[in-house]
């Protein structure tokens, strides 16, 4: 029934921006918190960016911070990844996840390059 779909990836210069967005059903979404993970070519999965039901709790990786922004709209049932002056080493699948119950989206391919 939980459902996490993944959107907003593709193909963008370094020093671009995009903005994933991941839209969550089957679960009581303003009460739960979200995670962005992502998987860079032939690396581990890592943790990038986490929002908690309280949306002015937020947290990053120390790679990201103060170039990405996770968001939430409740009433859309959306978390947004807003990824400014992305770097190649930004490129991977980027995956939403559901913390509460181990739940995760399909990804969506993130690719940054000249």
């Amino acid at each position: 029934q939980v459902q996490l779909v993944e959107s907003g990836g593709g193909v963008v210069q370094p020093g671009g921006s995009l903005r994933l967005s991941c839209v969550g059903s089957g679960f009581t979404f303003s009460a739960a918190a979200i995670h962005w993970y992502r998987r860079p070519p032939g690396k581990l999965r890592q943790l990038v960016a986490g929002i908690s039901a309280i949306d002015d709790r937020t947290n990053y990786a120390e790679s990201v911070r103060g170039r990405f922004t996770i968001s939430r709209d409740n009433a859309r049932n959306t978390v947004y990844l807003q990824m400014d002056n992305l770097l190649p080493e930004d490129t991977g699948v980027y995956y939403c996840h559901l913390p509460r119950v181990d739940y995760w989206g399909q990804g969506t391919q993130v690719t940054v390059s000249s």
